[in-house]
């Protein structure tokens, strides 16, 4: 017992401060999404609330467990992360959203689960083993495509129906060996084949991921779809000014204008409801979580360790940075949700989890006097 609250002293209390403070904020913007004049309990709100404070309870759960005791576990958590993506295929099981078959549909209740918001998580921790024990060979070739290899059955399986999970999976791959120490000439090879090669995988995306690179390629066409989606988002972008309608006073928002306003373009409503300000304080809070990250990252006394943190840093980067881009049109709609602030149990409870695992390996970092 002791340890475990020597171990508590070295909790780093600013990261969950600011994750109260998202918290607040998500939940507020989505009761604002959901308002209609008067304050009523909505499911998408109780959802919420119960994704954080289950949330809560993983994160000190995940803090007092090493982690390094899922190093044994390495090929287990890799078939299950396998198995648990192709459940989506199992009929009566797989659940269709937004033209993705992603989700999974629990039986007997109307909640869906979305696996690869849970598997990004077993990502980062198989590559942070995978390249901790083979951080030498980054330099060669083969050691670089060994690395891709480990990683690619991930990305190939979510690409096929979610293009925007399977990039966010790409940047957390991309994240963890340049951190690792891949050569760098050696990766700009290998990012200009990637590139040559995109024209071809393009041909094989789903027709609704299409649809969203033409739209990003026709941002003034508005007889596509993605193109008014982001239109729309721009417009209560714009309208918000610096201050903002106040909060409930979206007039976007209140006449549906805004596309899945209470998930992927929940930045919008915050931008037309708290203005400027609001969108400055939220970016800011992101930045400081991502600082407090990286600092961890810097003092965990393994490779290990810090590869975990660096894998979670790319991925909350990629994601808060491409969200918030696909609402402003500088990039191709994805449905990217925003960390900790869009709706979704799966997303918030992922991102919870994430969060445990970086302070498990903070508070592992610091001395432990007895």
């Amino acid at each position: 017992m002791k340890y475990f609250g020597e171990l508590l002293k070295n909790l780093d209390k600013q990261i969950l401060m600011i994750i109260g403070i998202l918290a607040v904020i998500s939940i507020v913007m989505i009761t604002s999404v959901s308002w209609s004049g008067s304050f009523e309990i909505r499911r998408d709100m109780l959802v919420q609330t119960a994704s954080y404070t289950i949330g809560m309870m993983t994160i000190f759960f995940l803090v007092f467990l090493d982690y390094k005791a899922y190093i044994p576990y390495e090929k287990y958590i890799y078939i299950v992360s396998i198995v648990f993506l192709l459940l989506v295929y199992v009929p009566g099981l797989g659940h269709e959203q937004f033209g993705a078959l992603s989700w999974i549909k629990l039986p007997g209740i109307s909640t869906t689960v979305q696996p690869s918001e849970f598997v990004k998580i077993s990502f980062v921790l198989l590559m942070a083993m995978f390249l901790s024990r083979n951080r030498g060979n980054l330099s060669n070739l083969k050691g670089v495509l060994m690395a891709f290899l480990y990683g690619a059955p991930f990305i190939l399986i979510i690409l096929k129906e979610d293009l925007g999970s399977a990039i966010v999976f790409g940047a957390i791959w991309v994240a963890m060996i340049f951190y690792a120490g891949i050569d760098y000439k050696l990766f700009a090879k290998c990012a200009v084949g990637v590139t040559l090669i995109l024209p071809v995988v393009f041909l094989f995306m789903a027709d609704h991921q299409k649809m969203r690179i033409v739209a990003f390629l026709n941002p003034d066409d508005l007889t596509i779809e993605a193109t008014r989606q982001v239109f729309y988002s721009k417009i209560a972008i714009g309208s918000g000014g610096f201050f903002g309608k106040g909060l409930f006073q979206g007039v976007q928002k209140q006449l549906e204008f805004i596309p899945v306003a209470k998930s992927d373009f929940i930045f919008a409503v915050v931008c037309e409801e708290l203005g400027m300000l609001g969108a400055v304080i939220l970016i800011g809070l992101f930045l400081m979580l991502l600082l407090r990250f990286s600092r961890i990252a810097r003092d965990a006394i393994d490779l290990y360790g810090a590869l975990i943190v660096v894998g979670f840093v790319g991925m909350f980067g990629f994601q808060i940075f491409e969200n918030i881009a696909m609402t402003i049109g500088i990039m191709p709609v994805t449905g990217i949700t925003l960390p900790f602030i869009s709706y979704g149990g799966s997303s918030t409870l992922a991102c919870m989890m994430a969060v445990g695992l970086i302070l498990s390996v903070g508070m592992r970092s610091k001395q432990i006097n007895f």
